[in-house]
């Protein structure tokens, strides 16, 4: 008999979901930066564990929305927990009880779902401090297991993944078992350019732009051609993310090249341009080219 079933990675911005997920699932699925909000939709990861396949779930951080955008990421994180078997409520041991923890623990108060707390980057506090955190959350909501981990370092994450291969139903596979993920390569190509944007710009450059795959071609050669249109809100930014002579843009593109060419293990052409369109996070057809959709 086979088990299957979905595990929601939940949490407020920065907590390290989307690291936590890529260490579960051995492989680079969700995009990682320093800067919070840098996930903006649902990221599936399939994670074979014996003869179980768990369905790991990257959400977007739960934060207080003010944009369009804002708001369809936030429903996003909601709907991604909704019908999961396990629910993951990932805490960055640093921060600690911040007000945007607090809140979604009222929420997840009211809830009859399954609850795991999981505290991470356990390598930045003592564990006196960490048994003190686990405490008091647990005093807060219903949680059914509590596991501390490093995403980051990997400690913990294997005794996690144990727990959750035996707490899913019996089921059928949903997926292949070599099968890594349900996001199409082209959305993933427009992931990791905007990572490298994250990465390699600052203020509210990163959170003001986004990327779309126009052009996706496979060639006789086993390479890939990509087509990726950067959008950014103002003509400021355009020519902070071209920067002098190119040079940003060069260095944005031949990262992501390299980001690319590994995930999906073949060469890689990509040719990225840079469009103003002011107000692009409040178009309905945006929303829904990354992956979202639309909330008034």
């Amino acid at each position: 008999m086979t088990k299957c079933g979905y595990a929601a990675i939940v949490g407020a911005p920065n907590a390290g979901k989307s690291t936590l997920l890529n260490d579960m699932a051995g492989v680079k699925l969700s995009i990682v930066t320093p800067k919070p909000q840098t996930t903006r939709f649902r990221v599936l990861g399939v994670v074979m564990r014996g003869e179980t396949q768990v369905l790991l779930v990257d959400t977007p951080g739960i934060f207080q929305p003010m944009r369009r955008l804002d708001r369809a990421m936030v429903a996003a994180a909601w709907v991604g927990m909704k019908d999961a078997d396990v629910v993951l409520l990932t805490v960055d041991a640093k921060a600690g009880l911040t007000q945007q923890l607090e809140e979604i623990l009222s929420r997840l108060s009211e809830a009859k779902s399954r609850y795991w707390l999981v505290i991470n980057k356990i390598d930045l506090l003592a564990k006196p401090a960490l048994l003190l955190l686990s405490e008091k959350l647990n005093a807060m909501a219903p949680f059914e297991k509590t596991f501390m981990v490093s995403a980051k370092t990997g400690n913990g994450v294997d005794r996690l993944l144990d727990n959750l291969a035996k707490a899913m139903p019996d089921a059928p596979f949903l997926y292949p078992p070599d099968h890594m993920t349900d996001l199409p390569e082209r959305l993933l190509a427009a992931e990791i350019v905007r990572e490298q944007i994250f990465l390699q710009t600052h203020d509210e450059v990163p959170f003001s732009t986004t990327v779309e795959t126009e052009f996706w071609q496979e060639r006789k050669d086993s390479s890939v051609r990509v087509d990726c249109t950067i959008y950014v809100a103002r003509a400021g930014q355009k020519a902070i993310v071209i920067g002098e002579k190119g040079a940003r843009i060069r260095t944005i593109g031949a990262r992501a090249r390299s980001e690319l060419a590994k995930l999906i293990e073949r060469p890689v052409h990509l040719f990225l341009q840079v469009k103003e369109r002011p107000a692009w996070d409040g178009e309905t057809a945006r929303l829904r080219a990354i992956g979202l959709e639309d909330v008034e």
